[in-house]
C-alpha cells in the first residue's frame, strides 16, 4: 500500500515536471519568436541576439532609477518648505515655550534688563529738558545757523579775492619801488659822472 503511495507520488511528480518543462520550452519559443519579430537580426556589444527581458529589465531599472530620484525630489521640496517656514519670523510666534523657560530667559537677563530700566528712568527724567523752547527751537536755530553759515562762506570768498587783490598790489608796488630804486641808482651814477666831468666835488 505505502510503496504503491510512493509510485503514484512519483509519477505525479514526474508528469508534473515534465508539464513544467514543456510549457517552458513552449514560453522559450514563443518568446524567441517575438524577438526575432522586434529586433530581427540585431545583436548586443557582446555579439549576442537582443532579448527582449534585457530590454525589460534596462527599461525596469530606468523606471526605477527616475522614481527613486522622484521621491528623493519630493523629500527635497518638503525640506525646502520647511526651511522656508523655518526662516519665516512669523514662525517663532507658533512655537510653544514654556513659562518656568521663559522665567529662565528673564533671570538670565536680569543685569541687562536693570541697566536697561535704568537708561528709561534716566530718559524719563530728561524729558522735561527735551520738552524746553530750546529744544523745541532747534529747527528754527538751525535754519538762521545755514544762513549764517552761508553768509560766512560768501565772506570767506570776498576775503579771499580781496587777499589776492592785495597780493597783486603789492607785487606791482615791490616791482615799481624796485625800477625806481634801479632809476635813482642810474641818475646819481649819471651826475656823478657829469660833476666829475666838471671838476665838481660832491658835497659831504
Amino acid at each position: 500500500m505505502f510503496s504503491g503511495l510512493v509510485l503514484l507520488y512519483s509519477t505525479a511528480s514526474n508528469v508534473r515536471d515534465k508539464v513544467t518543462k514543456m510549457n517552458t520550452d513552449n514560453l522559450e519559443m514563443r518568446l524567441r519568436g517575438l524577438e526575432s519579430h522586434i529586433y530581427g537580426d540585431r545583436r548586443n556589444k557582446s555579439g549576442k541576439p537582443v532579448k527582449c527581458a534585457e530590454s525589460l529589465i534596462r527599461i525596469q531599472a530606468g523606471l526605477t532609477n527616475m522614481a527613486n530620484k522622484r521621491e528623493r525630489v519630493k523629500i527635497l521640496h518638503k525640506k525646502i518648505e520647511d526651511l522656508l517656514k523655518y526662516l519665516d519670523p512669523q514662525f517663532t510666534d507658533h512655537i510653544t515655550v514654556p513659562d518656568a523657560m521663559k522665567l529662565e530667559f528673564i533671570l538670565a537677563e536680569e543685569d541687562f534688563l536693570v541697566s536697561q530700566a535704568a537708561l528709561l528712568e534716566q530718559v524719563s527724567n530728561l524729558q522735561p529738558l527735551l520738552d524746553s523752547t530750546y529744544i523745541r527751537d532747534v529747527p528754527e536755530h538751525a535754519t538762521k545757523l545755514q544762513r549764517l553759515s552761508q553768509i560766512h562762506i560768501k565772506q570767506q570768498d570776498q576775503t579771499e579775492a580781496q587777499s589776492q587783490e592785495v597780493k597783486k598790489l603789492f607785487e606791482n608796488y615791490n616791482k615799481m619801488m624796485f625800477l625806481l630804486s634801479k632809476q635813482f641808482t642810474q641818475w646819481d651814477e649819471t651826475l656823478r659822472k657829469l660833476e666829475e666831468a666838471r671838476g665838481i666835488r660832491p658835497a659831504e
